[in-house]
């Protein structure tokens, strides 16, 4: 049963689901004494998926942060944890019940940002009319947050039809007049990928600015977790260093423009285990005060350029606009890729990935260094910055074959900024290839080559990064020819894929079978590497 707030009734509930945050939103200009804002922690959203634990007691925390804040303005709030909801297996029981305890004559809610949920909430109305509740009226409203509204994505996408991430920026940075110089783009060009693309060497390793860490204790949310039975991996914190209010998200993007900005582009794809701040680096940590929209995409924008005018001397225009591509770019481009593909492009499989996720997904306990530290730095703070996403665990998923849906589930669980909207598209998409081609006009497979180009990862590795088979050889190398190999058919045409290919066509009959020898005898052992 739901702990109500006995005697009273409401003329109208308005749900805030975890990832609605946002303080700005136009709900919140009036307080009406007949409107029951409602935030419960789901426990249909704990068990869909396996969860880190960070990221679960950061969405609770959050979740009761925004609530108390809410209930401080003058609003009328309830707050339910898993212990209130507890006997609720759908969130449409949970609405129903609250509806019918307040006697409520409306329901409101925000748009949910996932398909299932999208899902969930269209089918209330008959939900309610089973139940004797026709007379309830449903209102949907935007969340408010995003650049993009949603009637407008269909504008930019077409289902099943690629659309290049570049054209799209490009068509934001005009429209929201965001580095621009009247219609050209400010410093002459669009893009400073080509100058982001450093590693790091050894005297830039003692520059790297300590992390700004919270303090936000969650052990009552440990104990809830543990009461229910709610089944998690990763390191548990009895006291949370995320941003859980919105006050520390905008004191995290202050720490951001200061310490970390200055080095963000050109560092931002770099990698390293020679440091204690491996794990953070120059990157803002701020993905998870967005999607749970404590913060606005564009106030972190105006922020960032912000700071950049103010510290011409110290920032230069490239790392700024590698940042801003992420999040006016980026960002916005996964959001409508998710939406006019789903659902079919949750099932794909276009290159028929099969095996299954090796156990040391779980634990880090791989002799490849660089998988192990990125596996194990995501165990140990729920994130890893896009590269160590893409070109470490994500590169070994595709040239592995690991099955889309079980890299996907690991993805979704692991990191604390992970909602399917951006975790899906970025897996099935840019990762995995999984959807055909809609985002990657090319696989993002690579060899060892890179990782040691990009990071120091095989200076202690137990395999030799230079060697392609034999004893101690790089996986990485063996797979990614292998790779090549099995999907020639499909990728050999491909012009981005012509210098790969032209290589492996170079090669002698021995050198190419005993490339294949080696990876087969890896793929048939991916658990003991």
């Amino acid at each position: 049963m739901v702990n109500i707030h006995t005697g009273k009734h409401f003329r109208r509930i308005r749900l805030i689901l975890g990832d609605q945050l946002n303080a700005a939103h136009s709900w919140f200009r009036e307080k009406d004494p007949d409107t029951l804002y409602v935030l419960a922690e789901l426990h249909q959203e704990q068990t869909y998926v396996l969860h880190h634990v960070q990221k679960i007691c950061a969405f609770f925390k959050a979740m009761r942060s925004f609530a108390q804040a809410l209930e401080n303005a003058g609003h009328q709030v309830q707050y339910l944890t898993l212990d209130d909801t507890a006997d609720f297996q759908t969130l449409a029981e949970l609405i129903n019940e609250l509806c019918s305890c307040y006697h409520c004559a409306e329901f409101e809610y925000q748009s949910p940002d996932e398909f299932r949920l999208a899902e969930q909430f269209s089918r209330l109305p008959e939900f309610f009319g089973a139940r004797n509740q026709r007379h309830i009226k449903i209102r949907e409203f935007d969340t408010e947050h995003f650049l993009l509204p949603y009637s407008e994505l269909k504008h930019y996408f077409k289902a099943k039809k690629h659309v290049r991430m570049e054209n799209f920026y490009r068509a934001m940075r005009k429209r929201f007049d965001i580095l621009m110089e009247g219609d050209k783009p400010l410093g002459g060009q669009w893009n400073f990928d080509a100058q982001n693309r450093q590693a790091f060497k050894k005297q830039d390793l003692a520059d790297i600015p300590e992390p700004l860490l919270f303090s936000n204790p969650v052990g009552d949310i440990l104990a809830r977790l543990e009461k229910h039975q709610i089944r998690h991996f990763g390191k548990a914190r009895d006291d949370l260093f995320w941003p859980c209010t919105r006050q520390q998200a905008l004191n995290l993007l202050d720490y951001f423009c200061t310490h970390c900005l200055p080095h963000f582009g050109q560092f931002q794809d770099a990698m390293t285990d020679q440091t204690p701040y491996a794990w953070s680096l120059y990157h803002s940590r701020l993905s998870f005060a967005l999607n749970s929209k404590m913060l606005h995409p564009m106030q972190v924008i105006e922020r960032v350029i912000e700071h950049f005018h103010q510290n011409q001397d110290k920032i230069t225009l490239a790392q700024v606009e590698g940042f801003v591509r992420q999040i006016l770019g980026w960002r916005e481009y996964v959001r409508g890729m998710y939406w006019l593909n789903m659902p079919e492009v949750a099932k794909t499989n276009y290159l028929q990935a099969r095996t299954p996720l090796p156990d040391w997904f779980w634990t880090g306990n791989t002799r490849m260094n660089c998988v192990s530290h990125a596996v194990r730095q995501s165990l140990e703070y729920a994130f890893a910055h896009h590269i160590q996403r893409l070109m470490i665990t994500g590169n070994f998923a595709l040239l592995s074959g690991l099955h889309p849906d079980e890299v996907d589930a690991w993805y979704l669980g692991i990191y604390i900024d992970a909602l399917e909207w951006v975790e899906l598209p970025n897996t099935r998409g840019m990762a995995l290839f999984a959807d055909g081609g809609l985002i990657a006009t090319k696989p993002y497979a690579a060899s060892g080559n890179y990782i040691s180009k990009m990071s120091d990862y095989c200076t202690s590795c137990h395999y030799k990064v230079k060697q392609k088979t034999g004893e101690g050889a790089c996986p990485f190398n063996s797979l990614y020819w292998h790779f090549l190999y099995r999907h020639k058919d499909t990728f050999q045409q491909n012009p981005r894929m012509a210098f790969p290919y032209k290589a492996w066509q170079k090669m002698s009959d021995s050198q190419q079978d005993d490339l294949l020898k080696q990876a087969d005898h890896y793929l048939e052992n991916l658990s003991d590497l």
